[in-house]
């Protein structure tokens, strides 16, 4: 196992605070379930600046499900930084071209942003999209919404055109902030064609940053950048200031709400008690925008007043990109997805002297495997812990983590993240004993919780509060050993983890079941040893429409162009005459993706139709 050193021991953050308060990491944790923990930390650690202090730390009268924080409190978390020359953004182009923005910079920046907003006439509370790839400007975009007021709508920028339709409809946003193009693997992506087959009646306006060529019709977004202005609003700590899309296993996908006094703070927390980000250093994780660990990169470098690096493109175009770019950037903390480390070490990218220079690696998104555990930890020289981090969108940030002061095993999470009572839950709602899989659950409140599904309260109390009472049940697959260590092992639901990115199978669905040919359809996961997962679709088809080889390439054609190539790229469509369904018609997921695997379906009990046990089977040549 990876152990740590004395400069870990006595040096690092989580170090320091122990000291400080005279206690072991076990009692440190269980005051980072407490309302006094985040009030320490916020204006110890952090020094917000608050237009108005809070008069209670957290207020719990309307349930565990709906705790509010720092209440009564006015904070807009896209003020909280001075001027100053340090870089807050470093960043580096797929043809080797660099940028280094300061923090004076990117808030002179986001300070116009906000400011022709609100001339604009944006309202506090109004939504505003941003489609675009992971380039500088983004960033004081992003800021400059919610410092005007406004609720910040990131969407992945390899989305297609119905995904972007789908939340600009559901979100209602009035503004769109979007790149005309994207450059990956030496290719220009035509982003801004997708915009404009995906807009929404609710956009009034589109910002254009113009990379490729010069647009007339569109609000210019150098322009905005040259009107400055000083704009702030005023807003209160449990304001909305992002809603982000994630997808379930059911229905549209659903936009978790996150507010300013929530997901910064836990994500900065994490950062500095976890990764052990100082002042002044810089964290990369190799992500975009859409997804939730990128906002959670600019949130803790910009709180922790550290450097945040990044890159557009691909990560392995050249096949060493990512390790030149840890040394060029001096990156102290590396975070990946298993997915991309296990394609690193596939295909022989192998670390470089900059390697050796990281204090961390982090792991997110899914399970890492053991060998590529073990080569991270040789690329690090045996000194850089692989801090293995697992939460979610709804949580801003992490469930379980790594702390530097206690031995890492391979593949394990050594602790609850700051603030998250992590606890294993058999069927029956008891701990599960050391070895035994069950589920992952949540037994306290933290500032990161979001705040519902947007519109949607009954959804998100159904999706993690339904299954124990005031527990939050989380929908991964965990065990506990004997030493108290945690180690996920998939998803508990239906929802699909491809590369690290999650799938609700309604998602692709109704794409497929778009076509004219198809009837309905049911997608699941199939384990896949570079992505994790990759979605395989049963299709059933219209009466009067053959199945062929033909129509299988349209429906994948289908998928990729609505969805994205790296998010609706289907391993295999197999058609089928029925899907097994309960007695209220729902679709067994369950039952297919275990006939897939060669697994036992288990109880079929509750099937209306039985025989599509034997079509399933029959599709994939099992029979």
């Amino acid at each position: 196992m990876w152990k740590p050193e004395r400069e870990h021991l006595e040096e690092s953050n989580v170090a320091k605070t122990l000291a400080e308060r005279g206690e072991p990491l076990e009692k440190f944790l269980e005051y980072t379930y407490t309302g006094d923990f985040w009030s320490w930390f916020e204006s110890h650690v952090l020094g917000l600046r608050w237009a108005r202090r809070y008069e209670k730390v957290l207020d719990l009268s309307r349930g565990v499900q709906w705790p509010r924080w720092f209440v009564g409190g006015f904070l807009n978390i896209g003020d909280q930084v001075e001027e100053s020359a340090q870089p807050l953004v470093k960043w580096e182009g797929e043809d080797g071209s660099a940028a280094e923005w300061s923090y004076s910079y990117v808030l002179y920046k986001a300070r116009a942003v906000a400011s022709w907003l609100k001339r604009a006439g944006l309202r506090k509370g109004d939504r505003v999209a941003v489609y675009m790839p992971m380039v500088p400007e983004i960033v004081p975009v992003m800021l400059g919404i919610i410092r005007a007021g406004g609720i910040f709508v990131p969407l992945f920028s390899g989305f297609g055109r119905e995904a972007i339709r789908i939340r600009l409809e559901d979100s209602e946003a009035r503004f769109v902030f979007a790149s005309d193009v994207s450059y990956r693997r030496g290719r220009e992506v035509d982003m801004l064609a997708e915009l404009e087959a995906g807009l929404a009646k609710s956009v009034e306006a589109v910002v254009l940053h113009a990379r490729a060529r010069e647009r007339k019709d569109y609000v210019d977004l150098g322009e905005v950048f040259r009107t400055g202005g000083d704009y702030v609003e005023v807003t209160e700590a449990e304001d909305p200031m992002m809603l982000i899309y994630t997808s379930g296993t059911t229905g549209k996908p659903k936009a978790t709400v996150h507010v300013h006094g929530g997901f910064p703070i836990k994500a900065a927390a994490d950062v500095y008690f976890h990764f052990d980000l100082k002042r002044g250093e810089t964290l990369t994780w190799v992500t975009d925008m859409g997804w939730m660990m990128g906002p959670w990169l600019v949130f803790s470098a910009y709180l922790l007043r550290g450097s945040m690096a990044f890159f557009e493109g691909a990560p392995d175009y050249p096949k060493d990109r990512v390790w030149k770019f840890v040394e060029r950037f001096k990156v102290k903390v590396l975070g990946m997805a298993a997915t991309l480390t296990r394609h690193l070490r596939t295909i022989g990218a192998e670390p470089g002297e900059g390697a050796g220079e990281l204090k961390a690696f982090g792991n997110t998104g899914e399970p890492i495997d053991a060998e590529s555990w073990w080569w991270l930890h040789k690329a690090g020289r045996g000194r850089a812990p692989i801090i293995n981090y697992s939460g979610g969108t709804e949580i801003s940030g992490g469930i379980l983590g790594c702390y530097v002061v206690k031995p890492i095993k391979p593949t394990s999470f050594n602790g609850p993240s700051p603030g998250t009572k992590a606890a294993v839950f058999t069927e029956d709602g008891k701990p599960a004993p050391p070895g035994v899989e069950g589920e992952l659950v949540v037994l306290s409140v933290w500032p990161g919780m979001t705040r519902g599904f947007w519109r949607d309260p009954q959804r998100y109390l159904e999706t993690y509060w339904s299954k124990w009472p005031g527990v939050w049940a989380h929908g991964d697959a965990a065990v506990v050993d004997e030493d108290g260590y945690f180690y996920i092992v998939g998803r508990a639901d239906d929802t699909l983890k491809v590369a690290g990115k999650r799938l609700g199978p309604a998602e692709v669905e109704g794409v497929l079941n778009s076509h004219p040919a198809v009837a309905e359809s049911a997608v699941v996961g199939k384990p896949d040893p570079l992505k994790g997962e990759v979605p395989v679709a049963f299709v059933v088809l219209k009466q009067g429409f053959q199945p062929s080889e033909e129509l299988k390439r349209e429906l994948a054609a289908l998928a990729e162009k609505a969805l994205g190539k790296a998010y609706g790229a289907l391993e295999e469509i197999y058609f089928v005459k029925e899907l097994p369904k309960t007695r209220n018609a729902k679709i067994m997921r369950r039952v297919i993706r275990a006939i897939l695997l060669g697994k036992s379906p288990g109880d079929l009990s509750a099937l209306e139709n039985p025989t599509a046990v034997e079509e399933i089977k029959k599709a994939i040549g099992r029979q």
